[in-house]
């Protein structure tokens, strides 16, 4: 079986994902950070989707990126914005995705993994520099000389199945999976028993991909 590290942060996107690559027959090992942002339901979704997908192990890191500052995510003093904008949001964490893929790498070398499994989406989050193809093209090429594998000729594969689909396409591919999104949580600002705003920019992308999959949003909602 090919071995795989799953970036699984318990919300929609990467439980899609973790699905995809279990039907897909990887050995799944799941990595999970606590990287200072503003709630902890999602951590909690991602242990229970963890047990429920019968992981081979997961792993709960962290990193403070809050210690940094500038995003909506780990600075509480920034409002989570609720209408869309043109521009990068603030919602954006500085060099997550960087930082993110670092650990999963540095994971995945000693596990011996041939892949890296990722839920970035270049559509819904475009304005999201960490989210396009480029990035995951220059990270790999990083992580192929940075690493005692890579300079072995057994590089690393970072892999994006979400990388070009819309939310409703990804909804979709989940529920052919059996996918539960009751469980996920996906809210930039949830409550700590997991629901939802409805009103920040992940909930307005997940509302409109249920909405445009013609299926029920099963997300709990607050209030």
């Amino acid at each position: 079986m090919t071995r795989a590290v799953v970036l699984l942060s318990g919300g929609l996107d990467s439980t899609t994902v973790l699905a995809a690559a279990t039907a897909q027959g990887r050995d799944c090992y799941a990595l999970t950070i606590q990287y200072g942002q503003r709630h902890a339901a999602e951590l909690v979704a991602a242990q229970r989707i963890a047990k429920i997908y019968q992981v081979r192990e997961q792993r709960m890191a962290s990193v403070d990126l809050g210690q940094f500052g500038g995003s909506a995510l780990t600075d509480p003093t920034i409002p989570v914005p609720e209408t869309p904008t043109d521009t990068i949001p603030v919602t954006y964490v500085p060099a997550r995705n960087t930082v993110f893929l670092s650990l999963a790498l540095a994971w995945a070398e000693v596990l011996e993994a041939d892949e890296i499994h990722l839920g970035v989406n270049a559509l819904d989050y475009s304005g999201y520099p960490d989210c396009r193809p480029a990035f995951i093209d220059a990270f790999t090429a990083l992580a192929n000389v940075a690493t005692k594998r890579g300079i072995g000729g057994q590089g690393v594969r970072i892999e994006t199945p979400l990388l070009q689909l819309s939310k409703a396409e990804i909804i979709a591919l989940g529920v052919s999976l059996g996918v539960d999104y009751a469980l996920t949580v996906s809210c930039y600002q949830a409550t700590a028993e997991g629901f939802a705003c409805g009103r920040c920019d992940a909930c307005r992308l997940r509302r409109q991909g249920f909405l445009a999959a013609s299926l029920a949003d099963p997300t709990r909602y607050a209030g």
